[in-house]
């Protein structure tokens, strides 16, 4: 993953020396960000360096304690699992550039950081994620809602990752995310590339879900989170 985001800065660093938008603007301040330690502090430096996207657009500044920060980031100790949140959530907001429109992308992008919010027990953002995405993504299966589902997923996945607890991530490749419930006594041991991973994700009892992956032990508990 991060030689992907290396060549990705590269690519919006030569971008930026041609025709600079506001959005590489934000992305190139972002990648300012990656030194900061805390992770609470390297949320607000994500959203500071939104200030130029929200200047084009007319809307009101982001809070002058995040653009300072994404201005003059502090340097600090990253641990891993907090390394691979981050460029997950990075990962994510590049794929917001498939969006034409600025609002949409400056949508998109915040909710790009729901894993970080999460990570940190805060609530989702409110803007809604303005992203195509297939059909299968937009479906209710493992959301919330007051009417019983039915069926299953299944689907390969697209990227995991582990917190510093042995909780992992899961994006599948039809854009669902599903996260290990924190109390889940059973820890996956993953280390291939997540292309060659088929999820599948059922009921269970009173209103869980479980996933599994072909080929490999484990019925982890999950919930979906996006």
């Amino acid at each position: 993953m991060r030689v992907q985001i290396f060549v990705i800065v590269m690519l919006l660093a030569t971008t930026m020396a041609g025709q600079a938008r506001p959005r590489d603007e934000v992305m190139s301040r972002v990648f300012g960000c990656a030194g900061v330690g805390d992770g609470r502090t390297w949320l607000d430096c994500y959203y500071g360096a939104a200030q130029p996207a929200r200047a084009a657009l007319g809307m009101s500044p982001a809070p002058a304690g995040q653009t300072r920060l994404a201005t003059s980031p502090p340097a600090g100790s990253v641990t891993l699992a907090d390394t691979a949140l981050r460029d997950g959530v990075i990962a994510e907001a590049f794929r917001c550039n498939a969006l034409g429109d600025e609002r949409q992308w400056l949508n998109c992008y915040y909710a790009a950081a729901g894993p970080a919010r999460e990570r940190l027990g805060l609530t989702p953002a409110q803007s809604p994620r303005a992203v195509p995405v297939r059909p299968e993504a937009s479906q209710p299966f493992g959301l919330p809602t007051r009417q019983v589902e039915a069926g299953q997923v299944a689907s390969r996945m697209k990227s995991y990752a582990f917190d510093g607890y042995g909780i992992f991530v899961v994006t599948l490749e039809n854009g669902q995310v599903w996260r290990q419930i924190s109390g889940d006594t059973v820890l996956a041991h993953w280390n291939g590339p997540a292309s060659r991973y088929a999820v599948r994700i059922t009921r269970g009892a009173l209103g869980s879900f479980n996933l599994q992956v072909k080929n490999k032990p484990g019925l982890f508990k999950v919930r979906r989170i996006s």
